[in-house]
């Protein structure tokens, strides 16, 4: 039997990566796949209408979409509400009403970023940012109108599109090119976990197919900070001779707070058999595929500048 998906958020990096693993499955069909400006999520009417032009309700709906922009979170706290509060609880009823099953991606800024140990999803949130407290309260309401849909907290995305490698190797050939002067300036005081969209498509669909629910961790194994991801990156691809400078997030005199610590604790997921490989090679295998910015034309990496 024929898995009927629709897709919210279906040209960002998860979403991107979701499409690939499901039309290369025979047993899975995409209905719907939307993003704005087409389809405005946190508007009831606009998604009722969505519904409404399938022939039949589809089986999972994924959100994917999100208002992601950290610092633009803080000054714009409305458009943060819309986009990762209503829209979660606008499509969480729509799922509730019709019987369909609900997947929403949440992040790793749900918690203060203060210690040294893995959160896992027992431990109690504790956002510190405009993006983590909307976060939340978007799983919340989700939670509430769906007690059985699958709440996956990730961290530090990297796929198809605008992302900090693409950023960095962005950066690195502006130095290569001699448009740009001085060593790259990346902060090495947050820890994390890097983790590649593709993966991570393939984690969550690991989830469904064990009929999981509720909240769930998904990332690269290994930690590491901007500093290790953007120095691994650079050594791949041909600039081990580039230095980068270590600098503190203090430094860049951001709108918003980041967690100094938000390595995810993913042994709930691995114990329900879905384990996601080391960091590492998730980066050689991005970076070998079409998605990297190495495939890309130069107009697009310059899009994805720091």
């Amino acid at each position: 039997m024929t898995t009927r998906w629709v897709i919210a958020g279906c040209r960002g990096q998860l979403g991107t990566a979701l499409g690939q693993h499901l039309r290369a499955d025979p047993d899975s069909a995409i209905v719907a796949a939307v993003d704005l400006p087409e389809v405005d999520l946190a508007d009831a009417k606009a998604v009722d209408t969505l519904f409404a032009g399938l022939d039949a309700p589809p089986d999972v709906l994924l959100n994917a979409a999100a208002f992601t922009h950290v610092d633009r979170c803080e000054r714009e706290p409305d458009a943060a509400h819309r986009g990762n509060v209503l829209a979660p609880e606008v499509l969480a009823k729509s799922c509730s009403d019709r019987g369909v099953r609900l997947v929403h991606v949440s992040t790793d800024y749900v918690f203060a970023g203060d210690r040294e140990t893995p959160y896992s999803e027992q431990d109690v949130p504790e956002p510190r940012s405009g993006y983590g407290r909307t976060k939340l309260a978007g799983e919340q309401r989700v939670l509430s109108l769906c007690p059985d849909a699958l709440v996956v907290r990730t961290s530090w995305v990297f796929g198809r599109g605008r992302n900090f490698i693409a950023a960095i190797l962005d950066q690195a050939n502006k130095r290569r090119t001699g448009e740009l002067h001085g060593p790259l300036r990346v902060v090495a005081d947050q820890h994390g976990r890097p983790t590649y969209a593709y993966d991570l498509a393939g984690g969550i669909l690991g989830l469904l197919e064990r009929d999981l629910t509720g909240v769930y961790h998904l990332a690269n194994h290994g930690v590491a900070t901007w500093w290790d991801l953007a120095r691994a990156c650079l050594d791949a691809t041909g600039f081990s001779d580039l230095e980068i400078e270590r600098i503190t997030t203090d430094q860049l005199e951001l709108d918003a707070p980041r967690p100094a610590w938000s390595v995810l604790d993913t042994s709930k997921a691995e114990a329900a058999g879905v384990t996601l490989r080391d960091w590492r090679e998730a980066l050689a295998a991005y970076l070998e595929s079409d998605e990297s910015p190495l495939s890309q034309p130069t107009q697009d990496r310059q899009r994805s500048a720091i």
